[in-house]
C-alpha cells in the first residue's frame, strides 16, 4: 500500500512539473537558454545532425573538468611514477564507469527538468535532505582545496609567489571568469574548451619529448593481471578508482544540461537531447582520458623503478619512485637510496627512492625534461586548477540552491561558495608551504574524503533513474540497471578497501590509538545506517521477493521513494 505522504509527494511533483512545462523561465541573473534546431519535416523522429550536436556541445566539457582537476592529475602522476604503465587499464575503465554515470545524470536533468539536489529535496524527508546537503558540501570543499592549491602551485612554479597568495589570486579571479556567464553560456564554454586545449598542448608536449615504451603501454592497457600480482599496484589502482568519479560532479551535470531549451512534454525532444548529451559526454571524457593518459605516461617513463616500488612497499609500506635526491624540493623528504636499482642509479647521479606528489612534480620533471618540461607542467596545472575551481563554484551554487531551495544573486552565491573553500585552502597552503610531505598526506586524506562522500551522490542518482515514477519511459532498463548497480557495489567496495588500507597502514598520518579507532567505528556504523536508509525502498522490494512480508510492513510505510514502476 502507498502512504499518504507518497500520494501528496507525487501530487506536488506533478504540479511542479506542470508549472515547469508552462514556463521554464531563465534565471534573472544568468543567460538565456540555448535554442535547439529541429527538423520540421518529421516531428516523430530525428536524424543525426552536426548542427544539433553543436547546439548541445558544452555541458559535457564543463563536466569533464572534474576528471582533469589537480587531484586527478596528482593521482595520474603517482600512478605512473609508482607503478609505471600497469594501471592504464584501471584509468580507462574508471573513465568508462564515470561516463555511464554522467550519461545517467544528464538524462535525469533532461527528463525531470531538475538537478539532482532538487530531486533529493523533493523526494527525501528534510533530515535526510539536510544530511545529504552537508555531505555534498564537505565533498565540494575538499575538492576545492585540491583545486585551489593546484592553481597556487602553478603560480608558484611560474612566478615564484607564495602558495597562500596563489590561493587568493585563484579565489578572486573566479569572479572574473564567471563574469563571462553574463555574456552567454557559449562564452563560458569556449573558455573551458580553451583551458582544456592548453592542457592538451602542455602535457602532450612533455609526453612527446620524453617518449614512451609503446609495448609496455599497450600491455598495461590490456593486461590487468599485473595489478593482482603486485600489491603496491593494487593499492594505487583502488586510489585511481576513488579519485576519478567525483560526487559533486554528478550533481553538477544534472544542472548543466538544462542550459539547453528542451520541450520535456515531447518524447521526441527528450530522446534527442539524451542522445546528443550522451555523444557529447563521450567525446569530452575521451579527451579527458587522453590528457590523463599523457600525465601517467610522462611520469611512468621518467620516475618508475620497480625496485623502488617493490622494496619501498614491502619494507616501509610506502609507494616510492626513482628521483634525483639533489633537487631542492626533495632535500627535506624521506629518501631511501638503498632501495634503488642500477637502472635508477644510471638515470640520476644522486638517485634515491622517494615519494612524489603535486608540489614536487614540477621540480622532478626539470631533472628529466629540463626547465621547459617544468614550465609546461606548471601552465597545464594552472589551467586545470583554474577551470576546475570554476566548475566547483558552479556545483556549489546548484547544490545550495537545490537542497535549500534558496534563490540569491549569482555574485552572492559565488562569494559564499568561494569563501567556504578559500579559507581552508589558505590555511593548508601556509601549513604545507615548507613541508611537501605534509601536503601529500593531506591529499591522501582529501581523496579518502571524496571516496566516503561518493555514495551520497551515486545512490540517489541510481534510485531516481531506475524509478518509473521519476523517469517514466526513460527509466533504466533491466540490463542497464543490473550493470549500474554492480558498478555502484564495485565503487563502494573499492572505496571501503581504500579507507581500510589507509586506516590500517602503520605509515598513515593518523593517531593509531584505541580512542581514534573507536570514533571511526561509531562513524562507520552511522555511515552504513544512512546508506541503508537511502536504499530502503530497494531493501523492501528485495525482502518482499523472498517472502518476508511482516518485516517489510514497517519499512514500506516510510519508504523514501514510492514505487510506481
Amino acid at each position: 500500500t502507498q502512504s499518504t505522504w507518497g500520494c501528496s509527494l507525487l501530487t506536488e511533483m506533478e504540479a511542479r512539473d506542470a508549472a515547469a512545462s508552462i514556463s521554464e523561465s531563465d534565471s534573472s541573473d544568468g543567460p538565456s537558454k540555448i535554442e535547439i534546431p529541429h527538423d520540421e519535416e518529421d516531428s516523430s523522429s530525428f536524424k543525426f545532425s552536426w548542427k544539433t550536436l553543436w547546439a548541445f556541445t558544452g555541458p559535457g566539457w564543463l563536466m569533464s573538468m572534474a576528471y582533469l582537476d589537480p587531484g586527478n592529475l596528482e593521482s595520474d602522476l603517482q600512478a605512473g611514477a609508482y607503478t609505471g604503465y600497469q594501471l592504464v587499464w584501471v584509468l580507462f575503465l574508471s573513465t568508462l564507469m564515470g561516463l555511464l554515470l554522467q550519461i545517467m545524470a544528464a538524462r535525469l536533468g533532461v527528463v525531470t527538468g531538475k538537478n539532482l539536489a532538487e530531486m533529493c529535496r523533493e523526494n527525501y524527508p528534510r533530515p535526510a535532505t539536510m544530511l545529504l546537503w552537508i555531505m555534498t558540501e564537505i565533498a565540494i570543499i575538499g575538492s576545492d582545496i585540491q583545486e585551489v592549491l593546484g592553481s597556487a602551485i602553478g603560480f608558484h612554479i611560474l612566478f615564484g609567489i607564495p602558495l597562500w597568495v596563489g590561493c587568493l589570486i585563484t579565489g578572486f579571479d573566479t569572479f572574473t571568469f564567471l563574469g563571462l556567464h553574463f555574456f552567454g553560456v557559449r562564452k563560458l564554454e569556449f573558455l573551458f574548451a580553451t583551458l582544456i586545449m592548453i592542457m592538451i598542448v602542455c602535457f602532450y608536449a612533455n609526453w612527446i619529448k620524453i617518449g614512451s615504451d609503446v609495448g609496455e603501454l599497450f600491455y598495461g592497457w590490456w593486461a590487468p593481471v599485473q595489478v593482482f600480482q603486485n600489491k603496491y599496484a593494487t593499492v594505487q589502482a583502488v586510489g585511481i578508482l576513488g579519485a576519478v568519479i567525483m560526487p559533486h560532479n554528478i550533481y553538477l551535470h544534472t544542472a548543466l544540461v538544462q542550459s539547453r531549451k528542451v520541450n520535456r512534454e515531447s518524447r521526441r525532444d527528450v530522446t534527442e537531447a539524451n542522445f546528443y548529451n550522451a555523444i557529447e559526454s563521450s567525446g569530452a571524457l575521451l579527451v579527458a582520458f587522453a590528457v590523463n593518459l599523457a600525465v601517467v605516461c610522462v611520469f611512468a617513463e621518467g620516475f618508475f623503478d620497480k625496485s623502488c616500488a617493490e622494496k619501498g612497499f614491502s619494507a616501509k609500506s610506502l609507494n616510492l619512485a626513482c628521483v634525483d635526491g639533489s633537487l631542492a624540493d626533495f632535500r627535506d623528504h624521506d629518501k631511501y637510496p638503498e632501495f634503488t636499482s642500477q637502472a635508477c642509479r644510471d638515470r640520476y647521479k644522486h638517485a634515491v627512492c622517494a615519494e612524489i606528489g603535486l608540489q614536487v612534480a614540477g621540480e622532478a620533471l626539470s631533472s628529466v625534461l629540463h626547465r621547459s618540461g617544468k614550465y609546461l607542467w606548471a601552465v597545464g596545472l594552472l589551467a586545470a586548477g583554474q577551470a576546475s575551481t570554476m566548475t566547483g563554484t558552479f556545483a556549489g551554487q546548484y547544490v545550495m540552491e537545490g537542497f535549500l531551495n534558496i534563490r540569491i544573486s549569482m555574485w552572492k552565491r559565488v562569494l559564499l561558495t568561494r569563501s567556504l573553500a578559500l579559507g581552508p585552502a589558505i590555511v593548508v597552503a601556509i601549513a604545507t608551504a615548507h613541508n611537501t610531505q605534509l601536503s601529500d598526506s593531506l591529499d591522501e586524506w582529501l581523496n579518502i574524503l571524496q571516496s566516503i562522500q561518493l555514495p551520497f551522490a551515486l545512490l540517489p542518482l541510481l534510485l531516481f533513474t531506475s524509478s518509473g515514477r521519476v523517469m517514466g519511459k526513460f527509466k533504466n532498463g533491466p540490463i542497464v540497471k543490473t550493470i549500474v548497480w554492480c558498478l555502484a557495489g564495485l565503487v563502494m567496495c573499492t572505496n571501503g578497501y581504500l579507507l581500510y588500507s589507509f586506516l590500517s597502514d602503520p605509515g598513515s598520518p593518523i593517531p593509531h590509538a584505541t580512542w581514534f579507532y573507536a570514533i571511526v567505528t561509531i562513524l562507520a556504523i552511522c555511515y552504513l545506517f544512512f546508506i541503508l536508509y537511502l536504499l530502503r525502498e530497494n531493501l523492501v522490494n528485495l525482502l518482499k521477493a523472498f517472502g518476508f512480508k511482516k518485516l517489510t510492513v514497517a519499512l514500506d510505510r516510510t519508504a523514501l521513494i514510492q514505487s510506481h514502476d
